[in-house]
């Protein structure tokens, strides 16, 4: 039977991508490989509970919502976690992963939207990203690339411009909340006209940097 390391389970508003807004719970797997520099989840890297599947199902299930989203830490690094999505598909839910750019994609339910970070320079985490996996993409799916400094985004905008995503794939540009402005970096957008959807993090300029938000 699968079992995974969990650190949270919470209902809250989607703060990111095409579902922002959205009441969605939130699977928060524990444990992560990366280190980058502006992580707000760094409560997930250690600790955690052990959870069966089904009984995780079920404490899904009670707080009534369509959505789930999938997140960590780095859920990939996590055998069971395919189960999970594939099972999490299966109950009738609208799936999301959020994921690094360095982990394989192979595993992961085709029904999932997936999320992938793509590490910019400054996340300190560049040299992780496995661009190849971009391939597994669809339509459905989005890449993301936080943005530090205005060197990050010039990065982002050369990568974007290099990368062959998927027809559909969207773009997602996102200032890091403590680090770079949201105006600043709309008026580069709109500067360089860039085929991109900007977001910021709803959720934190609702609560905060606060665990279960």
């Amino acid at each position: 039977m699968s079992r995974l390391k969990l650190t949270e389970i919470f209902h809250s508003l989607q703060g990111e991508a095409d579902t922002a807004g959205v009441p969605t719970v939130f699977v928060r797997l524990t444990g992560c490989p990366l280190r980058c520099q502006y992580c707000d989840t760094t409560y997930a890297f250690h600790g955690g509970e052990w959870w069966e599947l089904a009984p995780l199902l079920a404490r899904v299930a009670e707080f009534g919502t369509r959505y789930v989203c999938v997140t960590g830490g780095e859920p990939l690094a996590q055998k069971a976690c395919a189960a999970l999505l594939t099972a999490l598909c299966e109950a009738g839910y609208r799936v999301s992963l959020e994921t690094s750019g360095a982990m394989s994609l192979a595993a992961v339910d085709p029904r999932v939207v997936k999320v992938v970070d793509i590490k910019t320079p400054d996340s300190g985490e560049e040299g992780r990203n496995r661009y190849e996996e971009l391939a597994r993409l669809g339509a459905q799916d989005l890449v993301k690339f936080v943005i530090c400094s205005r060197a990050d985004y010039e990065w982002s905008r050369g990568k974007l411009r290099a990368l062959t995503l998927p027809a559909g794939c969207t773009a997602l540009f996102s200032p890091s909340h403590e680090q770079l402005p949201a105006r600043d970096l709309a008026d580069w957008i709109l500067e360089d006209r860039l085929p991109v959807r900007m977001q910021i993090q709803l959720h934190k300029y609702l609560w905060g940097n606060v665990p279960g938000k």
